[in-house]
């Protein structure tokens, strides 16, 4: 019966140890989110800076269209 209570306890004391817990979880955060690279970031903000323009372009085409419209 000892055995049978003390195995989980041990198990847990073992396993939630820092040192062993700090490894397993920055390299699991690692793998999941790489750390960003800044010519990518780069491509990401050129690519949103595009759309918005096009978004603020038609925005403006069909206001303009609208304007006419009720002259």
């Amino acid at each position: 019966m000892a055995m049978y209570m003390s195995f989980p306890v041990a198990v847990f004391y073992f396993f939630n140890q820092p040192q062993y817990f700090e490894d397993w979880i920055v390299k699991m955060r690692r793998e999941l989110y790489p750390p960003l690279d800044k010519m990518h970031t780069k491509e990401i903000d050129d690519c949103i800076k595009k759309l918005h323009e096009r978004k603020e372009k038609e925005l403006l085409k069909a206001l303009e269209e609208e304007e006419k419209a009720l002259k």
